[in-house]
């Protein structure tokens, strides 16, 4: 049975979930704030968190970093403020969806299995391979191929590559990618450490590195990825 950790402070609404979601199927623990929410983490196994940004002791950012150390189950964000820049923080921090309050159940109960069934696909294509026109990277075997040329980078331009491809078209703030690269050794890639691995990928994969068409540059924010990625 698919468990969903559901992270609400508000009563009426948490068990309203709790109710509908059940009725569907699914097995519901709920938590009415993020002290309780960590302490589910920890001591639970979930399939898909939907979590409150907003909490009367913490954040659901919080909790989705806190996930995201351990897991990658979906994560969907409950958000009473739709500005653009606090969905780009949450997605960008890992969350695989929004929902905007107030909603329907039921549009949640769609939106949960849609999620559920790309998480469950992705699964099952992520050990082949993330095409983007002539760049094809292999996440279990850290390759990545131009015309099916394979190419040398480096463990952290690959962590940076495969960042970018899980983002298509997503503007990635600078802060959010050098959190991510922050190696296990505990050692700090700064910001001028990014800007080399930027222009030494730019170099290696594009034809005009100084007039790039994947590894675009958002002036004053980040980079994106500017080109479709299919998982095949």
């Amino acid at each position: 049975m698919t468990t969903i950790l559901v992270v609400e402070d508000d009563s009426s609404l948490a068990l309203g979930m709790e109710y509908t979601l059940k009725a569907e199927g699914f097995n519901v623990i709920l938590a009415k704030n993020a002290s309780k929410g960590y302490m589910a983490i920890e001591n639970e196994n979930f399939h898909l968190a939907i979590l409150d940004i907003m909490l009367p002791d913490g954040s659901g950012y919080d909790l989705c970093k806190k996930i995201r150390e351990k897991s990658d189950i979906p994560i969907v964000f409950l958000t009473a403020c739709d500005e653009e820049v606090n969905v780009v923080m949450g997605l960008d921090m890992g969350a695989d969806d929004y929902i905007t309050k107030p909603f329907r159940v039921k549009e949640l109960v769609s939106r949960i299995k849609a999620v559920l069934r790309r998480s469950n696909s992705t699964r099952l294509e992520y050990g082949s391979r993330l095409v983007s026109d002539d760049i094809v990277l292999y996440p279990l075997q850290n390759k990545v191929k131009r015309h099916d040329k394979e190419l040398m980078v480096t463990p952290n331009e690959f962590k940076l590559l495969l960042l970018l491809l899980e983002h298509p078209r997503q503007v990635l703030p600078r802060d959010v990618i050098l959190e991510r690269l922050w190696d296990e050794a505990g050692n700090f890639v700064d910001d001028n450490t990014l800007s080399v691995y930027i222009r030494r990928l730019r170099e290696k994969i594009e034809d005009t590195p100084g007039d790039p068409k994947y590894i675009l540059t958002i002036r004053g924010i980040g980079y994106k990825w500017g080109k479709d990625v299919i998982k095949r």
